[in-house]
């Protein structure tokens, strides 16, 4: 398997666990928050189920990336990677759970 395919993978994992703090941390924008909590809801059910990978969308085939439309708003998803040792620093293998900590940030277009 690729390195570009472990990454992929642990990404879709972490995504299909939003919300569990052993998978990581994730965070909504403060012009996500301010829709409500139904459209927070919405939001991160999407970006749960999200697969609409392509070469446009994901060059790389990490899938840490994504856009999704909620109630006529686009927002955005991404995917970063710190140093579990150091969280100021990126980590030193996105491949490698256990020196990785994930992060996700679900935002409106407009704030990217």
């Amino acid at each position: 398997m690729s390195e570009a395919m472990r990454i992929a993978a642990l990404n879709d994992a972490f995504r299909a666990r939003i919300g569990d703090p052993q998978a990581g941390k994730f965070y909504v924008t403060d012009g996500v928050s301010s829709c409500g909590h139904a459209f927070v809801a919405k939001a991160i059910a999407a970006v749960k189920a999200f697969v609409a990978f392509t070469p446009d969308n994901d060059p790389y085939g990490e899938h840490d990336f994504g856009s999704v439309v909620i109630d006529g708003q686009k927002l955005f998803w991404k995917i970063d990677y710190f140093d579990r040792a150091d969280p100021d620093l990126a980590s030193p293998d996105a491949s490698d759970a256990s020196v990785t900590e994930r992060v996700l940030t679900i935002m409106l277009a407009e704030e990217w």
